[in-house]
């Protein structure tokens, strides 16, 4: 047997094992470096961290360790991931093993031939990158095979499987909403201001939520800067009983972890095909129990979803899948030619949010009126609110301030976060660099200057915006404001914004509105 090290090292969805070449009980040679290996817990030994219940063994890729100075002849070390599942004390006794490969490869190398897979072969695909039997390479083989074609069928079986696959949250409500947006646009806060309105209304909405993964915060980070959201599912249903809402990270409540799995691969290929997105963004909705969900559809030259038409095929896709697993949609088709608010990065977003929540005459008015519009559409999932006066009804909830005592409510239950998280001290203002209006605005390009910056991981840093489509501005006076705490990732943020500050200046302003006005 081997005794378990904890190594602190972040693998970030994968399950990584580390053995020592002088390992008295097992010869390194035996077992290649980067394979898969099972690790199996003597249960004769020791106790669990938590509870006395048989613990479960795993999967995790091996990696060979030359310096005795890290891990010793008779230890096996975990990464953080690894480690957490096993749910082991460090020095507890494990057997491993080399991994029997997943019958449900032969499933992927039929897909890599182009070929349509059946609704248990996707089933046997999905439970096996779950239970963590597969490398990163063969969960890219995956992907990208899909990614050249998966079926209406394939897609439904996929969205099923990912759902079928970790927790499933029950209500047991005839409704629960829930909305969501495809992503792509900085500032695009609108489930911290529709959770409060939509809960103070009286309908449940447990919103559960991701972090960033390539953008500068998803709602937890932004949320994480008011409360905390790493919650269980029991405090989870506590705070929704109560107060009809939360706005929580859905990873800390294992739903559709199939899919954070895909994601973690897809992201770095640039992989986003709107076949899988409905698949994922489908399955975490079933996975929290919605029974009425409003999608959000930003279309922009620099958004995911670049036009009308393509907008319309996704609609479409949203409400099959939809139909088929019994979920009440509602798709609303948005504008996305800037980011939405003032803010890019979590603490500038929390401000903007409790701005339109307190109704400040300083807030963003389009975060508003988005926020507005959004939580309208899930208000008339009400049968007894008339249709066309959800907009209203919303308006008023946000004017009275029924909103911002939900969301304090929210905010409380949640745990406050008691010491206000500072801006970044290191600013600079990036100027323009003629005369003439804002006639465009590039989403990613700003997106990544903010990431750069240190958003997320660091709440503090982001994007200010001061101009957006429309003003008129003159040579030199400044478009947005960047905020950094390290002074590397400032270097790295202002490097790229003097090559490109994202801004196209014109002589004329843009003609009123947009092509595909928000419907």
């Amino acid at each position: 047997m081997l005794r378990l090290k904890r190594i602190a090292i972040d693998t970030y969805h994968e399950n990584v094992a580390y053995l020592g070449r002088n390992c008295t009980d097992y010869r390194a040679e035996s077992f290649q470096a980067l394979a898969k290996i099972e690790i199996t817990p003597n249960h004769d030994h020791g106790r669990r961290k938590a509870g006395d219940g048989q613990a479960k063994k795993i999967f995790a890729v091996l990696n060979i360790i030359d310096d005795d100075r890290l891990l010793g002849p008779e230890e096996l070390g975990l990464s953080e991931q690894a480690f957490t599942l096993l749910d082991l004390a460090e020095g507890h006794e494990v057997d491993i093993a080399q991994a029997t490969p997943a019958a449900s490869l032969d499933a992927v190398r039929k897909k890599i031939r182009g070929e349509t897979l059946t609704g248990d072969e996707i089933r046997a695909v999905i439970s096996d990158i779950a239970a963590k039997r597969y490398s990163k390479m063969e969960i890219a083989a995956f992907l990208i095979s899909s990614a050249s074609f998966l079926s209406t069928a394939e897609v439904l079986s996929l969205t099923r499987a990912m759902a079928g696959v970790g927790t499933r949250l029950e209500w047991d409500l005839p409704v629960v909403v829930d909305k969501h947006c495809v992503g792509g646009i900085p500032g695009n806060r609108t489930s911290m201001i529709v959770v409060p309105i939509v809960a103070a209304y009286g309908l449940t909405i447990p919103k559960t939520s991701s972090r960033a993964i390539t953008s500068p915060a998803g709602t937890a980070d932004t949320m994480e800067v008011l409360a905390r959201v790493d919650l269980l599912f029991d405090e989870m249903r506590d705070i929704v009983t109560r107060e009809k809402g939360c706005l929580v990270w859905g990873g800390h409540v294992d739903l559709s972890p199939a899919d954070d799995i895909l994601i973690s691969v897809e992201r770095p290929l640039g992989i986003d095909t709107r076949e899988q997105m409905v698949a994922s963004i489908m399955s975490k909705k079933i996975a929290a129990g919605s029974t009425h969900l409003v999608i959000d559809i930003p279309i922009g030259p620099s958004a995911k979803v670049r036009s009308h038409d393509e907008a319309i095929r996704l609609r479409k896709l949203f409400e099959f899948v939809g139909d088929e697993i019994g979920l009440n949609l509602k798709v609303v088709i948005t504008d996305g030619t800037q980011p939405i608010g003032r803010g890019i990065g979590p603490v500038l977003e929390a401000r903007d949010v409790m701005k339109v929540l307190r109704c400040d005459p300083d807030m963003p008015i389009d975060l508003r009126e988005k926020s507005l519009l959004l939580a309208g559409h899930i208000l008339e999932f009400d049968p007894g609110l008339r249709g066309g006066q959800g907009f209203e009804r919303a308006r008023a909830i946000l004017e009275s301030g029924e909103a911002l005592s939900t969301m304090n409510r929210i905010i409380d239950a949640q745990g406050r976060v008691e010491k206000e998280t500072p801006l970044g001290e290191l600013t600079v203002e990036i100027l323009a660099d003629g005369d003439g209006y804002v006639t465009a605005i590039d989403c990613y390009r700003l997106a990544r200057i903010a990431r750069l910056a240190g958003a997320p991981m660091d709440k503090g840093a982001g994007i200010e915006l001061i101009v957006k489509i429309g003003d008129k501005i003159e040579r030199g006076s400044p478009l947005y404001r960047i905020y950094a705490t390290a002074p590397t990732e400032f270097r790295y943020a202002c490097d790229m914004a003097s090559e490109n500050n994202g801004y196209g200046i014109g002589d004329s302003p843009p003609p009123a509105g947009w092509p595909d006005k928000a419907r």
